[in-house]
């Protein structure tokens, strides 16, 4: 277990993220919860320093644990790194369906992220449905 992320830094990362989890875009008023997930894990030689620190929900980060790769479920290879959020950019790997409601990876590494961070949870689109009816979803920031 790392040290416990001070409020500043955790403060930091919240106003960087614009509230929204980096890996998914939920919105922070949308989910009770979010985390600061630390995108290489302590448990795998990941220090706790802005530069490998990312908002995340719940779901998200409870899928990720201490994964840094998966597999793309259309070419079926394996070891795939999951998404960085602080080298790669969002726009190029990811994008909402036409319903805005389920998130398609566009590369490899979109697509192993959506699939280990299980980010089309079929209660998490019907959530996001109600989002998109409401005018809370997809999110216009990033």
């Amino acid at each position: 277990m790392g040290q416990p992320i001070q409020a500043e830094l955790r403060q930091q990362v919240i106003q960087r993220a614009n509230g929204l989890c980096e890996y998914c875009q939920t919105a922070r008023i949308i989910v009770v919860w979010m985390v600061v997930d630390h995108i290489v894990p302590v448990s795998r030689g990941g220090a706790t320093h802005l530069n490998n620190l990312a908002l995340s929900c719940v779901p998200c980060n409870s899928h990720k644990y201490d994964f840094v790769s998966g597999r793309d479920p259309e070419t079926d290879a394996v070891d795939v790194p999951l998404f960085n959020p602080r080298t790669q950019s969002w726009d190029d790997h990811f994008q909402w369906d036409t319903s805005g409601t389920s998130l398609l990876g566009q590369t490899p590494v979109g697509r192993a992220t959506v699939h280990r961070l299980q980010i089309n949870d079929e209660l998490v689109v019907a959530a996001r449905r109600l989002w998109v009816a409401a005018g809370w979803h997809p999110p216009v920031m990033r």
